[in-house]
């Protein structure tokens, strides 16, 4: 990742298979540098990355994030090898420790303590004795506190924080230095009525409000337990989820590169019906236009 780029965050899961491709394709014509998507109950990470690809020339593909539960080290270092080799270098593995209910109610782990978890992973994945080509590491980890920034700077190209303010995104740039890659997802709703815009970002925000990896980093930034009750307060809606004019998210979006983002992925809320792309908004702030 060169430079100060825009990319695009989606819950490709909410796509049918058949639209996938033009999905790509399109966000890939309006310059976005990259396509993000996170894994869960849906689409396999790795084989959705690969159909994106092969489909694409120029777009960067990351996920955001694969499930280390999922599979195991030498088999994600194959295929971050196996993808970048056949693609150019154009896919970036974003990996977590997700969350227990993924983990242990969903797939039947025991979820471990995150750091020590993906420290043996990432030790693992470099451990890994493979006879494809040598490819440039392209692994950033799904980070939001101080310790996982610091794993994320020792062991991998970079960070993807995910729900975060430009202040974080100054503290995780601190944490990594100036030469691992920071990766920010932001939420932006181009709505200007406030009713609207905040029960949009309430909706998008959704399950995540019960989740603890999340509700602790929001309390970390300033928030209080209180702010994530009743679909959270409006303030805290109004700092996570960036809503208004395209001015004013652009400046939102200015803040983190301003903060030491290098890239901000958009995850772009649709206030009129979350289950559909906001075409009209990720128009609106394509670097193509």
């Amino acid at each position: 990742m060169q430079g100060q780029t825009l990319g695009i965050w989606h819950n490709l899961n909410a796509i049918a298979a058949a639209d996938l491709e033009g999905f790509a394709q399109r966000v890939e014509t309006l310059g976005y540098s990259a396509l993000w998507y996170p894994e869960a109950i849906g689409y396999e990470a790795f084989s959705l990355a690969a159909h994106l690809l092969s489909h694409t020339t120029s777009l960067e593909v990351g996920s955001g994030i694969a499930n280390i539960y999922a599979r195991d080290p030498h088999s994600t270092a194959q295929a971050h090898d196996t993808l970048n080799s056949i693609y150019d270098g154009r896919f970036i593995m974003g990996l977590g420790v997700s969350h227990v209910p993924q983990v242990e109610g969903v797939r039947g782990h025991t979820y471990g303590k995150p750091i020590a978890t993906m420290r043996t992973y990432l030790e693992a994945m470099a451990a890994a004795d493979l006879i494809t080509p040598d490819v440039e590491s392209q692994v950033v980890l799904a980070a939001l506190g101080p310790r996982m920034l610091a794993l994320s700077a020792e062991l991998s190209q970079g960070a993807l924080p995910y729900s975060v303010t430009p202040e974080h995104t100054a503290g995780a740039r601190e944490i990594l230095g100036p030469d691992r890659w920071l990766c920010v997802q932001q939420k932006v709703c181009l709505e200007t009525d406030a009713d609207t815009a905040r029960q949009a970002a309430s909706v998008a925000l959704g399950r995540h409000l019960q989740l603890p990896n999340y509700r602790n980093s929001w309390v970390r930034q300033g928030f209080s337990e209180e702010d994530f009750d009743d679909g959270g307060s409006a303030s805290f809606l109004d700092a996570i989820v960036s809503w208004g004019t395209a001015d004013s998210i652009r400046a939102h979006i200015q803040a983190h590169f301003d903060a030491g983002a290098d890239h901000v992925c958009l995850e772009v809320v649709n206030p009129r019906d979350p289950a559909v792309p906001d075409w009209d908004a990720i128009e609106t702030f394509a670097p193509a236009n």
